[in-house]
């Protein structure tokens, strides 16, 4: 980003700057600009040069003075700088040359109509320079109206991906997402990595879900403030949290040294998004690995995208529970065995524990107390071609064609369980575990099918049961939870269902995270706890 300004910034100079601007930059998301600036002062500082930035979600006001005082380069996010530039506070009449960074999406995002009036504002024989990751047809279009002789360069190679990344593709069923996150992240142990989604949505979700199994995570993505992102960013830099969970737009211009893993939980839309994904890690020298979750479904859709992007990936089973513990063991005995200096204190409280215990209740505890503070791996479906065949003759079991959906008022953070949800559904409704489809049950609720020539017939025995002491809700609802990666609804049974959003959300927590009692849960002597 910098480099770009610098082949403008020597006639910039050479001018004094006035009360408008010489050298303009606009770039998305706020992020950049933020950084952009940072880094511009640190450099053209020294010189002299007024370097002024226009972001949203700043005030408008202090911009608005800033820029009456004269700039030499203004950083800026569209929008605002056509706010600016519509009130006359932005005036672009000695313009010398604009920088367009990750134009894509900024057309992506529907800044198209700010770009074009701030480029129609300028000087016609400015120079331009339009930067992407990717060069779709409106980028295209974009740069036939608005340069004259323009020379394209690209910066990727011909011949495949990035030669410091590893690929890998994950096959798992549509389900079990999440749950590979999940294992992922627990057998890698990255010191940075970085999951991508599609929404800000499921950014939310998935954030939310590591959070509460115990990862160390932040999110970023649209909703977020500029401070907000900020304060994420640094503390993945200062190693208080080691995974961030961002859509596209939201890790643009982000370059964290530490970061070696990246996943992509929903998968990218083509070969240049994969590209520009994998691209944040193998930076610098060092090795990363970017792993593809791929619901098998999906398998020829992710081929077709490796073949486009040059890449030859490894195609392998997600980690199993064994195998992350296996890892752990490894690790643990790396970490005790190496070399270290210890205090004073260290090793009268050392001192003080062998007194009291044997050197193999010491470690042992020290072992357990390792692994209490680690999230636990998930259990997830076999994949071979008889499990998925079983997998979709479950889904389509005789008599599920035609369902209707309840809801009931508890969900994971109330410790909900099928092992008795089930009794209770039957015992409330009247119906039998044969009687009953999907179970997904989300953070604060649960859904599931009944098959509709049985739901009258449950409705009714719910409404006779309704004063139990369970104190559990039962309602008819409009359809199964929304929303979550890859949308599906999974299977018919309890223990296979695809809870709260479908495609992502986890079963429930074999060691959940909260300590308490549950404020409703399983009905004291109606079923298993």
């Amino acid at each position: 980003a910098v480099a770009e300004l610098a082949a403008l910034f020597r006639s910039v100079h050479a001018a004094d700057a006035g009360g408008d601007a010489r050298a303009g930059r606009a770039v998305e998301p706020d992020q950049l600009a933020a950084d952009l600036e940072r880094e511009l002062i640190w450099l053209y500082g020294p010189t002299g040069a007024r370097i002024a930035t226009c972001v949203g979600g700043m005030d408008a006001s202090k911009e608005r003075r800033q820029l009456s005082h004269g700039a030499h380069i203004v950083v800026g996010t569209p929008g605002r700088l056509r706010d600016h530039l519509e009130r006359g506070a932005l005036d672009l009449s000695a313009l010398k040359g604009i920088v367009l960074d990750e134009a894509d999406e900024m057309l992506d995002m529907g800044f198209r109509e700010d770009l074009e009036e701030i480029l129609d504002a300028t000087p016609s024989e400015r120079r331009t320079l339009l930067f992407s990751a990717t060069m779709p047809k409106p980028i295209v279009a974009l740069a036939k109206r608005y340069q004259r002789d323009a020379l394209r360069i690209s910066t990727v190679g011909e011949d495949r991906g990035h030669g410091d990344i590893s690929y890998q593709c994950v096959t798992v069923s549509p389900q079990d997402i999440e749950h590979a996150v999940i294992n992922l992240l627990r057998f890698h142990e990255a010191e940075t990595a970085m999951l991508f989604c599609a929404t800000r949505d499921n950014v939310r979700h998935l954030h939310a879900t590591l959070v509460e199994r115990g990862f160390a995570a932040v999110a970023l993505s649209g909703e977020h403030s500029q401070n907000e992102r900020n304060a994420a960013l640094q503390a993945l830099r200062d190693r208080r949290a080691r995974v961030c969970v961002a859509t596209d737009v939201a890790s643009r211009g982000i370059d964290l040294p530490s970061l070696s893993l990246v996943v992509h939980v929903e998968l990218p839309r083509d070969a240049e998004t994969l590209q520009h994904r994998s691209g944040r890690t193998g930076r610098a020298g060092k090795k990363g690995t970017a792993v593809l979750i791929v619901p098998y479904p999906r398998r020829r859709r992710v081929e077709s995208v490796l073949k486009g992007a040059r890449i030859n990936a490894e195609w392998i089973d997600a980690p199993t529970p064994e195998q992350i513990r296996a890892n752990d063991r490894e690790r643990l005995l790396a970490n005790l065995l190496e070399p270290v200096e210890y205090d004073e204190e260290d090793r009268a409280l050392a001192e003080r524990l062998i007194a009291e215990k044997s050197p193999e209740d010491i470690a042992a505890a020290l072992v357990r107390a390792h692994r209490n503070l680690m999230p636990a791996p998930e259990e997830l479906m076999e994949q071979t071609p008889q499990a998925r065949a079983a997998a979709q003759q479950e889904r389509h079991r005789p008599g599920f064609e035609d369902t209707v959906w309840f809801r009931m008022d508890i969900g994971r953070r109330q410790n909900a369980d099928a092992r008795w949800i089930l009794p209770l559904i039957c015992r409330r409704g009247g119906v039998t575990k044969n009687e009953i489809g999907a179970i997904r049950i989300g953070q604060n609720e649960t859904a599931f099918q009944i098959p509709r020539n049985v739901a009258g017939k449950f409705q009714a025995m719910l409404a006779k049961t309704a004063e139990g002491d369970d104190d559990v809700r039962f309602e008819p609802t409009d359809g199964p939870p929304q929303g979550g990666p890859g949308g599906g609804q999974g299977g018919p049974r309890p223990q296979r269902s695809n809870p709260g959003r479908p495609q992502l959300a986890p079963r429930h927590s074999a060691k959940p995270h909260h300590k308490g009692p549950p404020r409703k849960g399983p009905p004291r002597g109606n079923g298993p706890r």
